[in-house]
């Protein structure tokens, strides 16, 4: 066992995952959380993430006793050499909120030591770890960074179902410094996890920088993608062809449409950086145009929708939503556009199901909506059918099966996502994609 013992402050997806990440490289960790229920839970064992990876590492340590929960931050920091930040960063009224964050490094600055090392990975706006996190450290602690301990901003860069595999074979590990002392020892610490090595940068707010703009990227290109696939179904072609046969081109490397942007990263990251450019007196046009198109997505769905039931012509429609989490293969509901789709249309008056095999069915009460228990029990009755989130268990949808189990003699499907494996439309089905024409027998 590695006596450097680390605290990892903040044990949602990412958090827990990190935990069995170090433990898996022989360090005795600390778990930091404010949630009493979650440290109960975790110090018996029991022990819920979406990697299993995740579960049998922590379950296994604390049985050994290299492994434990608290609430107390400032404890953790007394006992470890080394803390990591992971606590998230929310959003409230267009602004970071960064009460989580400055509570945790409170704490840690109470406990800090020579020769401790603080890392941050928690997404945030450039120049924080420099300009917020480290004065607090220096003034409450009373040491200073090089002299007395370290500091260094080292995203996440990793998706919570498989977190282990990201952080020790997926991607390289970018770390910052405060300093370039900060930063060797950090890269160093960091290549006993990352099989993909370590990329060093000039300083914090660059690896800060980095991580936001991996994210914005994404938003914009989703949101081209999705102006794109407009084009195609009004042009009668569809996108997904257009888009294999343009990505072949080394230059081009269009994304997939679809009802929106979900999760804590993607939809957070453009505003986090429009935030701290104004600050600067800098408009962010593009970035925050596409995060507006992505944000108005689900109502173009919704829109799409009216259209097929104008053609069909209900007057009170029963409506299947296969998928209410924001990926495919995730449980995860945090800004899902699935689920927004869904509960838009219960504000219109009509009758939904929603299906997700992925979710817990308790999650999903109180929005309006019926949930279904199963695919069979989503479909009986549907007048349409919405593929809302792109599960594995949605790409083989057979027509012939979706209209038998609905009972009814005509049909439509209205693929959110250009997923459906396309062979011939039956009879008395409509069809339509996001990205894909109109299919009408």
């Amino acid at each position: 066992m590695n006596p450097d013992r680390i605290a990892v402050y903040g044990l949602g997806g990412v958090g827990l995952g990190i935990c069995a990440v170090w433990i898996r490289a022989g360090y005795n960790v600390i778990g930091v959380d404010v949630d009493v229920n979650k440290i109960e839970e975790i110090n018996r064992g029991v022990v819920e993430h979406p990697d299993p990876l995740v579960v049998k590492t922590i379950s296994e340590a604390v049985k050994k006793n290299c492994f434990s929960g608290t609430t107390d931050g400032v404890e953790a920091s007394k006992l470890s050499r080394i803390k990591i930040v992971a606590v998230p960063l929310l959003i409230n009224g267009g602004e970071p909120d960064f009460s989580a964050i400055d509570d945790v490094v409170i704490k840690i600055a109470r406990g800090l030591k020579k020769g401790d090392v603080v890392i941050v990975e928690t997404s945030l706006p450039p120049g924080t770890t420099a300009n917020r996190i480290r004065p607090v450290l220096e003034s409450i602690s009373g040491l200073k960074v090089d002299e007395d301990f370290y500091l260094a901003h080292s995203p996440e860069r990793v998706m919570v179902e498989h977190v282990v595999r990201d952080v020790e074979e997926s991607y390289p590990k970018i770390v910052g410094g405060v300093s370039p002392k900060s930063t060797e020892i950090v890269a160093e610490l960091y290549l006993k996890i990352a099989g993909k090595g370590v990329i060093k940068v000039s300083n914090a707010t660059v690896a800060e920088f980095e991580k936001l703009v991996e994210g914005v990227y994404r938003d914009v290109n989703i949101a081209l993608a999705n102006e794109l696939a407009d084009l195609a179904r009004v042009l009668g072609v569809d996108f997904e062809e257009v888009r294999l046969a343009a990505n072949s081109q080394p230059y081009s490397h269009l994304h997939k449409p679809g009802p929106g942007v979900g999760g804590i990263c993607i939809p957070v990251y453009p505003r986090l950086l429009t935030w701290i450019a104004k600050s600067f007196g800098l408009d962010l046009k593009l970035t925050s145009l596409a995060r507006r198109i992505n944000e108005k997505r689900p109502k173009d769905i919704v829109e799409l929708v009216r259209n097929v039931l104008e053609r069909l012509n209900f007057d009170i429609p029963v409506i299947a939503v296969l998928g209410a989490s924001f990926r495919g293969g995730s449980s995860d509901l945090r800004n899902s556009p699935s689920l927004d789709v869904a509960k838009m249309l219960v504000e219109k008056g009509y009758k939904v199901k929603v299906f997700d095999p992925y979710v817990k069915p308790s999650l999903l009460s109180g929005f309006g909506f019926e949930v279904a228990s199963s695919f069979e029990d989503v479909l009986e009755g549907a007048d349409v059918v919405i593929v809302a989130t792109d599960h594995p268990e949605f790409k083989k949808i057979d027509f012939n099966d979706v209209r038998r189990l609905s009972g009814k003699d005509r049909i439509a499907v209205v693929d959110a996502r250009d997923i459906i494996e396309l062979k011939d439309i039956p009879s008395n089905i409509i069809y339509v994609g996001v990205g894909r024409p109109w299919m009408e027998t």
